[in-house]
């Protein structure tokens, strides 16, 4: 098996969103962790500039960071619905 490898990429850091930009909401009888409408938007938006390769390298690693804080949030919300009947 061939080692892995890791490649930087320059991120705002996915915790800095995580006062303004989440909220929890109950979803057939589990609480989730979601983005804001807000954060939603911009992820929307960032995402579509990235399609037209339009990013500023701000705007980048912007992306980078709520892209990876959605990965997150997707990882803690597949653990909560997976320990609902525990």
């Amino acid at each position: 098996m061939a080692p892995q490898v890791m490649t930087p990429v320059p991120m705002i850091e996915p915790s800095s969103w995580l006062r303004s930009g989440i909220t929890v909401a109950r979803t057939d009888g589990v609480n989730l962790v979601k983005f804001t409408d807000e954060l939603h938007t911009r992820l929307e938006e960032l995402l579509e500039k990235r399609k037209s390769e339009l990013l500023t390298p701000i705007e980048a690693a912007e992306y980078a960071g709520i892209s990876e804080l959605e990965r997150i949030l997707t990882f803690v919300n597949a653990k909560l619905i997976a320990n609902r009947d525990n």
